[in-house]
């Protein structure tokens, strides 16, 4: 850790750090791989009545009793604390009646899993040796030495691989595969299996030795699979009392770890509450456990507190990064579910920000029912107790609906999932079919401020015109890890198709070329000066210097049309720094249409490469338009106007530099159409870019007159400026006093109708 950083930290952060490395070095010096003791648990048990006889057994050597004395505890009080469908024998059932396509597919997991064949990431099924190589990347074929896991570094590829690929396997996640199956055919081979693996990797993981000790949040997660698999499993003749005795003494040992290496500080996010959750999880469930009331009051207290300080009051988690606001709803739903199952009141503010988050996702959910791709993705899910493609969010408003009796979010679900009832139990189908299913009542312009996002939809119908513009920062301000240098792109949904969209992530690891490239701004649909991203990379989580941000500027609604107005310098660094400022308007008359102004200011001569990342679609050029035709019959035109010639580009799987690539899923990449305008010209300069939905993809392209004069900006050179130009009255904000003096013109002529639009140096108006 360098001086400069050791500077900022506080006396708290230092102290807690010192602890956490002297915890570390400690350790690693005790340990040895080759004589670590398996862990048990009633040394860890309550020195309490109810566990006095059990102790007693295990001190006079009559082990068997005791374990039996502690199951069958255990096995009295524990499904009242743990989620009500993991004991309902309805539950399977309701699924084998009413979802018969989600439960073919788990169970055809499962059997795969028989064969050693494991779901990893978006790479499929991937093999790991039998017995299984729990250290290994089949991808690069490294296997990762049984080291202290202080002593390893995940991000080291050339000794671990891609630790992606190698945690996914020892989340062991698959175990709700083949407890599924089992629940629901009543096959002790899924049991066996389970029960068999399970003991393998108690064996060749030795608490704290290898790569599967190195991040707290991976412990997290696999002790909540473990806490699944005590129920999954019950009745089972593979599920012994011995095992279930070994599976607790282990949660004990991950939730210890979970607790010494809490990420309060190195990755406060996801990280964090993913590791309060596996807390709440073993201190509500194992309560005979002598550190349970500890880890249930930390764990709460933790959420209550990151919730407030991840969370913007507009919903939008903090990382900017849409798959890791699903991963902190879906933590804060299971933390709801079971704090109310224990009868534990829930903090206000817990309620109140699951809701905003929810809501946010709600406004940006594409037409179609996805989930956008913005930020970061890396593929894994909290809890798959259905597979999903990445994209679909439809569980977590399905249980979010019964939990707060939600109609809007019970129309967004469509139908209650299987996660839900496995969640809430068989009466949460009930309580889902009593809602009245109907979308949100607010249509127009929806502005997300503090987390920086903007989105313009004409209806809540699946055919919707639908727009996100980015106007927010470049993630975080702890670290920016997981955001990108996407600032001012926008993603854009016709006719309820995906045109123009978001790149994805590619992969974090063994492939730096990618990892830098989806992040980069040449993958985002925005514009590029000089060849420059907005930010440089500083390894694969992190930026160099300061990171820059966008700026809402103004905005209007109204019967005519959305206007949204921002900027951004992330070129102010430039020998001759630039400002992009970039105003979107949505024109509502007809089938609706969009208008992108693009405004650069400069005084010297740059390259300017404006750009649109499209969807898999069949693209072509007509004339002076792109076409790009959709799987539906629709079709999206787009066509840019400037005072100097654009030269207009189609690339797609270009190889070097990497241009036109879509990652749908973590460890993908596939070619994909990007569409560039390029021009090297002397700044200012204006770009205006029609976006032209048309229901019939072989409909004539419209008419179009433009005057795009040499932009000349009267009043600002700098992002600050532009907000002080403007002020705020009502529901919107308007222009002081308008500058005409620099206003071109585009005429729209479609379907015997006329739209003008006026672009000046403030405003936009509109004339039909």
């Amino acid at each position: 850790m360098n001086l400069q950083r050791l500077l900022t930290m506080t006396p708290s952060e230092i102290l807690f750090r010192s602890v956490q490395e002297a915890s570390k070095t400690i350790e690693s010096i005790r340990t040895n791989p080759d004589s670590v003791e398996p862990p048990c648990v009633f040394t860890k048990l309550k020195h309490d009545q109810e566990n006095s006889g059990i102790v007693q057994l295990y001190h006079a050597g009559h082990d068997s009793h005791a374990v039996q004395a502690m199951i069958t505890a255990f096995q009295l009080t524990a499904p009242a604390r743990f989620f009500a469908g993991a004991n309902e024998d309805a539950v399977p059932l309701l699924i084998n009646a009413n979802c018969e396509e989600q439960k073919a597919v788990i169970v055809e997991h499962a059997n795969a899993i028989l064969r050693r064949e494991f779901p990893i990431l978006g790479y499929g099924r991937l093999s790991f040796g039998t017995p299984i190589d729990w250290q290994l990347d089949p991808l690069t074929n490294r296997s990762s030495p049984l080291l202290h896991w202080s002593k390893l570094n995940p991000l080291d590829t050339d000794t671990v691989g891609d630790h992606k690929v190698v945690w996914e396997l020892n989340r062991h996640q698959w175990l709700l595969d083949l407890g599924q199956a089992y629940r629901f055919t009543g096959d002790e081979r899924y049991a066996a299996f389970f029960a068999e693996v399970l003991t393998e990797w108690m064996q060749a993981n030795p608490a704290g030795v290898g790569l599967n000790w190195s991040s707290s949040l991976e412990a997290s997660l696999r002790l909540m699979s473990w806490c699944w698999g005590l129920f999954l499993f019950r009745g089972s003749l593979a599920l012994t009392p011995e095992l279930q005795v070994a599976m607790i003494g282990w949660i004990d040992v991950h939730a210890s770890y979970v607790e010494r290496y809490l990420s309060r500080y190195f990755s406060p996010n996801t990280h964090l509450t993913g590791e309060a959750l596996g807390l709440y999880y073993a201190g509500t469930l194992l309560t005979d456990l002598r550190s349970a009331q500890h880890w249930a009051s930390l764990g709460s207290e933790i959420l209550a507190q990151q919730i407030k300080q991840q969370v913007y009051n507009d919903g939008v988690y903090f990382e900017q990064a849409t798959r890791y606001q699903y991963y902190t709803i879906d933590i804060y739903l299971h933390y709801v579910i079971l704090a109310r199952r224990n009868g534990q009141k829930v903090p206000a503010e817990i309620n109140a920000g699951l809701q905003h988050m929810l809501d946010f996702m709600l406004s940006v959910q594409l037409p179609d029912g996805a989930m956008p791709q913005i930020g970061d993705a890396d593929g894994g899910w909290l809890l798959p107790l259905v597979r999903r493609d990445p994209d679909d969010c439809r569980a977590l408003f399905s249980t979010a609906a019964v939990l707060f009796k939600r109609t809007d979010y019970a129309w967004a679900a469509g139908e209650v999932a299987p996660e839900t009832l496995w969640l809430l139990g068989s009466h949460s189908r009930e309580i889902f079919q009593s809602l009245q299913p109907r979308p949100p009542e607010q249509i127009p312009l929806r502005l997300f401020r503090q987390g920086g996002y903007a989105v313009m939809r004409d209806s809540w119908q699946p055919s919707a015109h639908h727009l996100i513009f980015d106007t927010g920062p470049l993630g975080c301000a702890f670290t920016g890890g997981h955001g990108h240098a996407d600032l001012l792109s926008i993603q854009c949904s016709a006719f309820g198709e995906p045109y123009i969209v978001d790149a994805g992530t590619g992969s974090y690891g063994t492939h730096e070329q990618w990892r830098q490239y989806f992040r980069s701004t040449h993958a985002h649909s925005t514009i590029l000066i000089d060849d420059r991203d907005q930010a440089e990379p500083k390894g694969p989580f992190a930026w160099q210097g300061e990171r820059p941000a966008a700026s809402l500027l103004r905005y209007v609604t109204d019967d005519q049309h959305d206007i949204v107005d921002a900027a951004h310098d992330a070129y102010r660094n430039l020998a001759d720094p630039v400002v992009h400022r970039r105003r979107v308007m949505y024109v509502k008359a007809g089938t609706g249409f969009w208008v992108v102004i693009d405004d650069l200011t400069g005084a010297a001569r740059h390259k300017v490469d404006l750009r649109y990342q499209l969807a898999h679609l069949d693209v072509s050029n007509d004339e002076s338009w792109t076409r790009v035709r959709g799987l539906l019959g629709s079709a999206l035109l787009i066509r840019a106007f400037a005072p100097v010639s654009l030269d207009a580009q189609l690339i797609s799987g270009q190889q070097e530099p990497p241009t036109g690539w879509l990652s749908a899923d973590y460890g993908k990449h596939e070619p994909a159409p990007m569409l560039s305008y390029v021009t090297e010209t002397a700044l200012p300069l204006r770009i205006v870019t029609l976006l032209y939905p048309l229901a019939n993809a072989d409909a004539a392209a419209p008419a179009v007159a433009a005057t795009i004069n040499a932009y000349e900006p009267s009043t600002v050179t700098a992002t600050a400026g532009y907000s002080q130009s403007y002020t705020q009255t009502g529901a919107q904000q308007v222009s002081k006093s308008p500058d005409t003096r620099n206003a071109d013109e585009l005429v729209v002529i479609t379907n015997g109708r006329e739209y003008r639009i006026r672009i000046d140096d403030q405003t936009v108006t509109i004339a039909d």
